[in-house]
């Protein structure tokens, strides 16, 4: 099967390029925060890069801090030695599918998601099925649509709060899956990235409709550590040691002074909860300034920190439209194509994580940008 290219690195690679030549460059390309670590997780690194000469570790601290954090959030306990720590999230879902499924598998999906969702399991030689989930669905997988697969799938890939669209699955809904996938024999790899990262209240876990679930985290969005390269899987029980055996002879551990940071992290509430205050009102912003730039149709934004919104009427091509825009604005967006192979050419993402001064600034270069476009569009 042919692994399409993740087309934003491409995007990311010119505003990185434009930038070198001295061109002001707002990055709204990749979803990951502008900030950095909490200050005090980057004191905690300091110090043990003094103290410890570190080797290949597995913190049994961070991983109780983590069971601690299933109970606090989601009043669910987790035995900590069915949590394998790894580097980010990317990893997680390579371990989650390769130890859980065989070559040839169908792996259910949502369309739009995250494009590694599908190229993941294309490189381990299973099938994705992709099922189309537009306004009339939330933008997200129902029950409904899982029950019509013929035949069942072997596996499915759950996101609530979802990429590149933000929608939420609701509560109702999401154990209407989970009782779906238990009748039908159909694993669940819930990928809880951006859990934290909500406008519409607090999120559920797959955990508590189907415990038996695969659940994907990270460091990367709440906690504002995407380049510590830490994240976990929480796997079932009785498949623990099939999952160590492929961990330890694929990615080993992950870097140990990111898991002294990421413990410390953890308890750095006031600063994080200040990200999703700066994102609640950036996501404001934007919402304000849609009618402007003439996008209409859109995602809702429940949560995460992305607009998806539909371009039809001014392009064909994502990948040519988010090109042009950067090289005349400077505002680096993703090509919908990357999440979406079918309808993904009509549409394109922002993402918000950046400052508020830096959201000003990108939304009065694009009024002007998307209405010469729209302009053109109507001859």
């Amino acid at each position: 099967m042919t692994i399409e290219p993740f087309r934003a690195i491409t995007i990311s690679r010119l505003a990185h390029a434009l930038k070198a030549e001295g061109r002001s460059v707002i990055h709204m390309e990749f979803g990951q925060p502008s900030t950095g670590a909490p200050a005090a997780a980057i004191a905690e690194a300091h110090r043990v890069l003094d103290a410890d000469a570190m080797g290949y570790w597995e913190s049994a601290p961070l991983k109780a801090r983590i069971a601690k954090l299933h109970l606090d959030r989601y009043s669910v306990s987790v035995d900590p030695d069915r949590l394998l720590l790894t580097n980010g999230a990317s990893p997680a879902l390579v371990l989650a599918l390769a130890s859980r499924f065989q070559p040839g598998d169908r792996i259910a999906m949502a369309r739009p998601g995250y494009v590694a969702y599908r190229n993941t399991v294309k490189a381990l030689k299973m099938t994705p099925v992709e099922i189309a989930c537009g306004p009339a669905e939330h933008y997200q997988l129902t029950a409904a649509a899982l029950s019509a697969l013929d035949p069942a799938p072997a596996g499915v890939i759950i996101a609530s709060p979802a990429n590149p669209t933000g929608s939420v699955i609701a509560p109702d809904e999401m154990a209407a899956i989970a009782a779906v996938c238990a009748a039908r024999d159909i694993a669940v790899i819930s990928d809880e990235i951006y859990h934290g990262l909500s406008y519409v209240g607090p999120q559920p876990s797959m955990l508590q409709f189907a415990p038996d679930s695969m659940v994907i985290n990270s460091f990367s969005k709440y906690w504002s550590m995407a380049g510590w390269r830490l994240g976990w899987l929480l796997v079932p029980a009785d498949h623990v040691e099939t999952a160590r055996a492929y961990i330890g002879n694929l990615f080993l551990t992950p870097p140990s002074l990111s898991q002294h940071a990421g413990l410390v992290a953890m308890d750095c509430v006031d600063e994080l909860e200040g990200h999703i205050d700066t994102y609640r009102a950036n996501r404001a912003l934007i919402l304000d300034a849609l009618p402007s730039l003439g996008l209409k149709t859109i995602a809702p934004p429940d949560g995460a920190f992305y607009i998806w919104a539909d371009i039809g009427h001014l392009t064909d091509d994502s990948v040519a439209f988010c090109e042009q825009l950067l090289r005349d604005t400077g505002v680096a967006t993703a090509p919908g194509v990357d999440f979406d192979p079918v309808e993904g050419p009509h549409f394109m993402r922002f993402s918000f994580a950046v400052s508020t001064p830096q959201i000003e600034e990108a939304l009065n270069r694009l009024r002007p940008w998307f209405a010469a476009r729209a302009q053109e569009a109507q001859g």
